[in-house]
């Protein structure tokens, strides 16, 4: 199997889903391939063949995106090391679930959600601790009894029904078996992995103007947009430069000279933004040649310095927008 066929069947898994997807992204680096989306359910998708090709700084930008999209972030491969992913096993990487694609279709198509996990030593289950305190305490079975059937330590019990601690198929099984109940919990490959950026501290004008000095240009021009009153989180391995975002909107943000890769860029944007429920604006150092490309406004640098706030620039888009609709 190649990535290509990888791609297409997890595409073709999404949709076959429900699932509302973006183009592609075909631009490298990109921290992801795909973005899905499904009523409230948002998936920013990477496809690796190998999940261990998943780098840290990819990892980062991807937890970030999620986090200000409010999605979920996954890896969808079909190997780690030298063996193919289990499936109903998840893996993780910096903090990201991955799985294989039969268990992207049995979460989403099967209404199956995986149980088991895999981690260094092998492959674990997380026990429902207050159902398995019940099933012994109602057996009146003591910690130490249990403990012995199963063939672990009285504290390992206890990490079970107090902690949560992950265990093995093999001890869940035992457990099961002795108590007739389902105890292995259902992993929600859904949650949000990482925590937002922290949002930087105000600056004075004095800072703004040194700092300034030193920014290049695309740099100069985010500045212009967090000083509008924006949360800008900058992107390195994305088809935009940054997403901005308050407390009413979220934007989708190109910086660039207007050039053929522009208007490129801006198809992908405007077909992600559709999915991620977004603006996306892509402002343009120096002359642009058209307003948008489909649902990405163009707006120059000097459009842009004549706005003062956030409700200024969101007004400015949909007035834009209006006007692409009508020509």
């Amino acid at each position: 199997m190649t990535k290509e066929v990888l791609i297409h069947q997890i595409i073709d898994v999404l949709a076959r889903a429900g699932f509302a997807l973006s183009d592609r992204c075909n631009i490298r680096p990109r921290s992801f391939d795909v973005a899905a989306r499904k009523g409230e359910t948002l998936l920013l998708c990477k496809v690796l063949f190998n999940i261990d090709g998943l780098n840290e700084e990819t990892a980062r930008e991807m937890k970030y995106l999620a986090e200000y999209l409010g999605g979920s972030a996954i890896v969808l491969g079909a190997k780690t090391r030298d063996q193919m992913l289990e499936d109903s096993v998840v893996y993780m990487r910096y903090d990201i679930l991955a799985l294989s694609v039969q268990t992207l279709h049995d979460y989403f198509i099967e209404n199956i959600p995986p149980l088991v996990s895999a981690a260094p030593g092998g492959l674990y289950v997380s026990i429902e601790g207050d159902l398995l305190k019940k099933s012994r305490t109602d057996q009146s079975m003591s910690l130490g009894t249990l403990a012995t059937m199963v063939g672990v330590s009285r504290r390992t019990i206890s990490k079970y029904e107090e902690e949560g601690m992950d265990a093995s198929i093999d001890v869940v099984l035992q457990l099961e078996d002795i108590f007739g109940v389902e105890l292995a919990r259902p992993i929600n490959i859904l949650k949000t992995c990482g925590s937002r950026k922290p949002r930087k501290k105000a600056e004075s004008e004095t800072e703004n103007q040194t700092r300034a000095s030193t920014l290049l240009p695309e740099d100069l021009i985010l500045n212009t947009i967090s000083m509008l009153g924006y949360d800008v989180l900058p992107t390195t391995q994305a088809p935009f430069k940054a997403i901005s975002r308050d407390k009413s909107s979220v934007i989708l943000t190109g910086v660039s000279e207007f050039n053929t890769t522009v208007i490129k860029r801006a198809h992908l944007m405007s077909s992600i933004s559709c999915v991620t429920e977004t603006q996306s604006v892509f402002i343009i150092n120096g002359h642009s040649k058209i307003k948008s490309v489909e649902n990405t406004v163009l707006i120059e640098k000097k459009e842009l310095d004549k706005i003062s706030d956030s409700q200024e620039l969101l007004d400015f888009i949909e007035e834009r927008k209006e006007t692409h609709k009508e020509a």
